[in-house]
């Protein structure tokens, strides 16, 4: 059996990174290993919701910036 799964190429923090097509958010996230209770999402420009991450479809050229909370005063 083949896979026919298309691979399409977004940007994480100005970085290009190549995923399968139709691929969520959260999906992306855990592939790149991030914690996901300390990470903010924005995509396009637009804070995505952590409600959504596992909705949110990602599309080729799609311009992902990750946030990551940092305790301390």
């Amino acid at each position: 059996m083949t896979d026919t799964t298309s691979v399409i190429q977004v940007q994480v923090n100005d970085k290009p990174v190549r995923c399968p097509e139709g691929q969520s958010l959260t999906a992306l996230l855990t592939t790149l290993e991030m914690p996901l209770q300390a990470t903010a999402v924005a995509l396009n420009d637009d804070i995505v919701a952590r409600s959504e991450w596992d909705s949110t479809l990602l599309n080729t050229g799609d311009r992902i910036a990750l946030f990551q909370a940092i305790a301390g005063g």
